[in-house]
């Protein structure tokens, strides 16, 4: 009975061992990863890492105020020094001007150089004064050729020529018609047609004003043609100089042709400048004076009208 006993308390602590066997087996494992808060001790504290954010506001912000000045410094120092590269610019490219400009090439320049930039100075004065004096004549041409309506409003020739100042071409014309007319009349025996006398007279005289519209011209059109050649030569002296540099220097740097050069471009430029306006105020003055030899000839042959049939300004009476 003892025995008995004895075995099933065995088989009941066998069984109980087993089960508790089995839940511990189906316990979760333990997260090795999870960090365990550490308390340091109270004299520890300043080996321990500092946090950014505990950091106190005050001296983030001064922090950030020295920054601030270190950057307005640099800035400040940056803007000087690029003020002081574009002060040195400006004064490297005036100099260079100063040394490649019209008073280097004056100072520079021979006898030669010279002698031809004078020539085309010359030349350029002359264009424009010729322009300006003939513009003033053929305006005041042109204004008479305006008030030969009033010429024949008047029935006496005579009142007529009033119209006129005394230094009017149209005048002239007028009176060289009423003289011829006066000459046939004057003249016995055999003697040529009034119409053909005063035709001719007439004739005569608008050539005579024709041809003093014409002075002036042929200075315009030799300075027209002839400037470039001569701007040409300019350009040829300065070349030849750039040369003789070259072989002198034995190598071609910059500073050895550079002025040279620059003085042929010059010459080249003024030789243009000067021909220009010559050709376009030729051009220019040779038609407003074929306006003006028309208004001659159409006065001239109204006068014929008039000093041989009676007829005037082309109209009948």
């Amino acid at each position: 009975m003892k025995t008995k006993f004895s075995s099933s308390l065995v088989l009941q602590l066998a069984l109980l061992m087993g089960g508790s066997c089995s839940v511990f087996a189906q316990a979760p494992a333990v997260d090795t990863s999870t960090t365990t808060e550490v308390t340091a001790p109270a004299g520890v504290e300043a080996a321990l890492p500092v946090d950014a954010s505990a950091v106190p506001l005050e001296q983030t912000a001064a922090d950030t105020q020295a920054d601030f000045t270190v950057m307005d410094a640099s800035s400040v120092a940056n803007s000087d020094a690029a003020a002081n590269a574009a002060s040195a610019a400006e004064a490297s490219t005036a100099e260079g001007h100063s040394q490649y400009g019209l008073g280097a090439l004056w100072a520079q320049g021979d006898v030669i150089a010279r002698g031809t930039l004078i020539i085309m100075i010359l030349m350029s004065a002359a264009t424009w004064y010729v322009l300006v004096t003939k513009l003033i004549q053929q305006q005041g041409l042109l204004s008479q050729a305006k008030a030969t309506r009033r010429f024949w409003d008047s029935k006496d020739i005579n009142e007529s020529l009033k119209t006129y100042s005394e230094q009017s071409a149209f005048r002239a014309v007028a009176e060289d018609g009423v003289l011829a007319s006066k000459q046939h009349a004057a003249r016995s025996g055999e003697k040529v047609e009034l119409g053909e006398w005063v035709a001719l007279q007439l004739q005569r005289s608008v050539e005579r004003v024709s041809g003093q519209l014409q002075n002036g011209l042929s200075l315009l059109a030799t300075v027209g043609s002839c400037s470039p050649f001569v701007g040409l030569f300019g350009t040829v002296w300065g070349i030849y100089h750039a040369l003789i540099a070259i072989g002198l220097a034995g190598q071609a740097s910059i500073d050895k042709v550079a002025g040279p050069v620059g003085e042929a471009l010059i010459m080249t430029a003024i030789g243009l400048a000067v021909a220009v306006p010559a050709v376009l105020g030729y051009n220019w003055l040779v038609r407003r004076n074929k306006v003006i030899a028309d208004s001659l000839r159409n006065f001239a042959g109204d006068m014929h009208a008039n000093l041989v049939m009676g007829v005037r300004g082309g109209q009948s009476n």
